[in-house]
């Protein structure tokens, strides 16, 4: 995964787990050969995954994973077959991604009256978040050279190794400049850090506190829905499309490889039409 197909550390993390828990359904079976696994086997264990409720979604990742492992197997001869070759995917359908309000992302980038160190951190995370919308993990990992104050660009890796820039907009701007000056200074406290966004430890800040910080911030801001930050980056498609923006402008600025992912947005846009077109129309 990682030296021939050159996955994403995420992706490679993820198939892990997914092998580990077909192995441990092995292991608690008793199985410890390979050649044992047979269709039978491998319908038990999709009975199991259904019932503890595993989504489709994961149930079809999980799936996926084992037949390239099984793939790689086969290959290297330590066996014969692929047990997975005749396996079909769930269809789990096409959900479409759920975006704030504009309200809503008024609310969560207000900033707060009392500007620490912390709080011109977040705030900046935040703001660069719906500015860009870049994954969590591209802004987590967003080095301090990877950010361009003068042009307002990102430059940043997604996946595949794929390298992008990104505008921002002058309010970003605006909260990184107080950031750079007044927050990550006192923060770091004499440390080095190559990272845009750091703690108080010297560290580049992780994926899951930057969740745990815009949980807090949402529920500061009286948002009750629960806010995560790939939400933020649904928001920042969505807000684009609905003003006009061109589809494969925002294909590129959110990394989508196929312009079919970025099209789901438009989708988005439909559903309101719809809604507003039921709301007020006389024969709606």
């Amino acid at each position: 995964m990682i030296a021939e197909r050159r996955l994403a550390e995420n992706t490679v993390q993820a198939y892990s787990a997914d092998i580990l828990f077909f192995l441990s359904f092995l292991q608690a079976r008793e199985i410890v050969d390979c050649t044992e696994i047979d269709r039978e086997i491998i319908h038990a264990f999709l009975e199991q995954a259904r019932k503890k409720q595993i989504s489709h979604r994961s149930n079809a990742r999980r799936i996926s994973a084992l037949k390239t492992f099984f793939s790689f197997l086969a290959a290297a001869g330590h066996v014969s077959c692929n047990p997975f070759t005749d396996v079909d995917l769930p269809r789990s359908g096409r959900t479409l991604p759920k975006a704030l309000t504009m309200d809503e992302v008024t609310q969560l980038l207000t900033p707060p009256p009392l500007a620490s160190p912390l709080t011109l951190r977040n705030a900046a995370m935040l703001c660069l978040l719906y500015s860009t919308g870049l994954r969590v993990s591209e802004l987590v990992g967003l080095p301090i050279a990877g950010c361009n104050l003068t042009s307002c660009f990102v430059r940043v890796v997604g996946k595949g190794d794929k390298e992008r820039l990104v505008p921002f907009g002058v309010q970003a701007k605006e909260e990184l400049e107080a950031y750079l000056k007044r927050g990550r200074p006192l923060i770091l406290k004499g440390k080095r850090s190559n990272s845009m966004f750091v703690t108080s430890r010297g560290r580049a800040m992780t994926r899951l506190r930057f969740w745990q910080i815009l949980g807090d911030m949402a529920v500061a801001a009286g948002i009750k829905k629960k806010i995560s930050p790939h939400m933020l980056r649904h928001s920042f498609a969505t807000h684009l499309l609905v003003h006009g923006a061109d589809l494969r402008a925002v294909q590129m600025m959110l990394g989508h490889s196929d312009i079919a992912t970025t099209q789901i947005y438009t989708q988005i846009d439909q559903d309101r039409l719809k809604e507003i077109h039921k709301k007020f129309h006389p024969r709606g």
